[in-house]
């Protein structure tokens, strides 16, 4: 029986797996950047984007699954560059 139960395991489509890691990245750049400009927010500040990135990053897979995830996703990190201003950091020779 257990043996079944192992072999029962849906299979992970790379691509899906490709995707969400990427914007798995993406909101991890955002975390960083965010805590390195730590010091120019309120605590509740920081709290509040570190709770959202959480949140967001749990639910990141079953986002990617959505016919619109690359929409959805796209305005959320928009929505936290806002915040950490990552969008301006980027070296403009680096954008092809």
């Amino acid at each position: 029986m257990s043996r079944f139960l192992a072999d029962s395991r849906p299979q992970c489509d790379p691509i899906f797996h490709s995707v969400s890691n990427f914007y798995r990245e993406e909101f991890v750049k955002r975390q960083r950047c965010l805590d390195e400009q730590r010091e120019f927010y309120s605590e509740r500040v920081i709290t509040d984007v570190e709770r959202a990135l959480t949140k967001v990053m749990s639910q990141l897979d079953r986002l990617c699954t959505k016919a619109d995830a690359d929409e959805v996703v796209s305005r959320l990190l928009r929505q936290f560059d806002v915040i950490t201003g990552l969008s301006a950091w980027s070296d403009p020779r680096q954008i092809h």
